[in-house]
């Protein structure tokens, strides 16, 4: 299962939608807060250390990152956004590039929204979500850092969290941990529907 995955590699990092790999194949994005653990995520479903940088200031990367896992199929690693000590107009920049993004990218073929398990649906997480719904863009949240609470506080945080998207169609949740290897396997499991592989 993880070896479509294992394959992956760095394919171009571009400031605008303009730069992007042409409009076809597949493409499922990654996004998420600055520090929920995005790069961490990405480099554990591909079983590498250095694939997705992880930066030690969040909010640093700005640009649009894509990893091939073959000629018609992608990873898309969006700018971490609503960090609080990222300047406004680069906040207005990222919004506005998403928002074309989203609205533009007709290869588009499911996300993977992570959220800290501590600090779930925030503001910025709900837009992201609520863009996902308004293209109809089949959805998978992980929860991050989930070995960061116990076994129960994480359950009760995953079924809040459960209760509150269930006005979403194609969106599901899971528990996640990179350090644990925590929720791994189904993961690949919807992302292998995204990307229509097919054993």
């Amino acid at each position: 299962m993880y070896k479509h995955y294992h394959q992956a590699k760095f394919l171009l990092s571009c400031p605008s939608l303009k730069d992007c790999p042409p409009d076809q194949g597949y493409e499922v994005i990654f996004a998420g807060r600055s520090n929920a653990g995005k790069s961490s995520a990405i480099n554990t479903l591909t079983i590498q250390n250095k694939l997705a940088k992880v930066s030690r200031t969040p909010g640093r990367t700005q640009h649009l990152v894509f990893f091939e896992l073959d000629k018609n199929r992608r990873l898309a690693d969006l700018p971490g956004y609503g960090y609080a000590k990222v300047p406004e107009h680069i906040k207005v920049k990222w919004y506005k590039n998403m928002n074309e993004y989203f609205n533009q990218r007709d290869c588009l073929r499911g996300a993977v929204l992570v959220m800290d398990i501590r600090h779930p649906l925030k503001p910025f997480d709900q837009m992201m979500l609520d863009w996902c719904h308004n293209i109809h863009l089949p959805t998978q949240i992980i929860l991050t850092k989930s070995d960061k609470l116990k076994k129960n506080a994480a359950n009760n945080t995953y079924f809040k969290v459960l209760n509150q998207i269930k006005k979403y169609s194609y969106v599901d949740i899971q528990l996640f941990s990179s350090l644990k290897k925590q929720g791994l396997k189904k993961l690949w499991a919807r992302l292998d529907t995204f990307f229509d592989y097919v054993d």
